[in-house]
This record gives structure tokens, sequence and C-alpha cells, in this order.
């Protein structure tokens, strides 16, 4: 096999299960690209120029034995697509928490956790003040998480529990890939601009990464959602 399709094929097979169970008739996901589509440009955006910048600086690399070489500047078109895939395959979760338990409650101590999150790393990106990915990473996580609390009501539809269980069985997905990406390694990581701590090959960033991109998805979509219905 040619080896610079790697990257593209990870992606694709990530794609293919929700993307084939979006009509399934209890989520009908397809019913909901129209909210889904829209709100996922602006943090790819975000994400894409966060990419480059990093790219620039050598925070990370990519390596081309397992890219096609097709370049957005100096981000390889599968790295633009994974801004796309992974919110896709993400809020097709959330989405189907939410429509297989309706029922499922605004929890108070869900909310707590979340809020302890966003402390818990905003005194993390202090400590790793120095190592760039850990201190965007993080400070990010928390700014994003207070801002939230404090103008949720323009998106009291997001339901941080249902939130939260849909992202911790996201990682599971999430952590396979991840894992043959930083394993084979596609993503080359500089070790003196994140903690050093990796959970099989995964800088420990990358979940809160993720979360993150995640959440911004999760937060447009139900915004598009509300204000359409």
């Amino acid at each position: 096999m040619n080896t610079h399709y790697t990257y593209f094929l990870i992606l694709l097979c990530s794609l293919a299960g929700p993307l084939l169970l979006s009509f399934d008739k209890k989520v009908a996901f397809y019913k909901k690209w129209k909210f889904l589509f829209p709100s996922m440009i602006l943090p790819a955006v975000f994400y894409i120029i966060w990419d480059i910048w990093f790219t620039e600086t050598g925070i990370w690399s990519f390596n081309e034995k397992y890219i096609t070489g097709i370049k957005l500047y100096n981000l390889p078109i599968e790295e633009v697509l994974f801004f796309f895939i992974v919110p896709y395959c993400s809020v097709f979760i959330y989405e189907c928490i939410h429509c297989y338990f309706p029922n499922l409650k605004q929890n108070n101590l869900f909310e707590k956790i979340f809020q302890a999150t966003g402390i818990l790393l905003f005194i993390a990106a202090m400590i790793f003040c120095s190592r760039y990915y850990t201190f965007i990473t993080f400070s990010l996580n928390s700014i994003v998480i207070l801002l939230f609390f404090m103008f949720r009501r323009f998106i009291a539809e997001v339901n941080i529990t249902t939130f939260i269980i849909s992202y911790l069985i996201t990682l599971i997905p999430f952590l396979i890939v991840n894992g043959f990406l930083t394993a084979l390694p596609v993503v080359e990581y500089n070790d003196n601009q994140n903690m050093g701590f990796r959970i099989y090959t995964i800088p420990f960033e990358d979940i809160f990464y993720g979360m993150l991109l995640i959440f911004l998805n999760v937060c447009g979509f139900e915004y598009r959602r509300n204000k359409l219905r």
C-alpha cells in the first residue's frame, strides 16, 4: 500500500460509521446537517490558523511519509479535513445521546465538574506557561468554559450532562485514532512544548485540544438548531 494515503485512510475509516448511521431513523442525523455544517466553519478556521502557527513554529510537524503532500500553506490537506471529520463524528455521538436519552436533564454535579475542569486547566496553564502547547490549549479551554457560563443564556440548549457523557464516549475512538497518528507517527510533537506526559504515544494535551474543538461545534450546532427551529 502507498503509505502516503495513511492519514487520509485513517480519517475515512473514522467517518464511515457515523456517516452511515446518520440515516438511522431514531436519530435522523442527516436531517440536522443544515444546523451542523455551517456551525463547523468558524471552529475549523480557528483550528486551521492555530495549526498553521504551531507547525510553523515547530511545536509539531507532519511525517511526509504518511501524507499525500497536498497542503494548505504548511498544513496537510488531511489535517484540514480532520477539523471537519472529527466534529462530525463527535456531534453525531452527542446527538445520539440526546435522541436515545431524551430525559437526560441538566445535572448540577456535571456542571460543577465542567466548571472545576476549567479552573484546574487554568491553574495548569499557569504552571506550564513556558510550554506553548500546554499553556495555549489549557488556557483556551478555561476561557471558553468561563465564557460559556457567562453567556449560556444564548445557548441554553447545550446540555452539559449530555456533552460530558458523549465526550467520554468520543474519547474511545478519539484515542484510538490519535494512537495511530502518534504511534506511526503521522504527527510528531516537540516535547519541549508540552508536559511530556503521554497516554501511550498521545500527548495528554490532545485530550483537551479535542475537547475544545468538539465543544465549540456542539455549541454552534445547538445555537443554530434553536435559532432556525
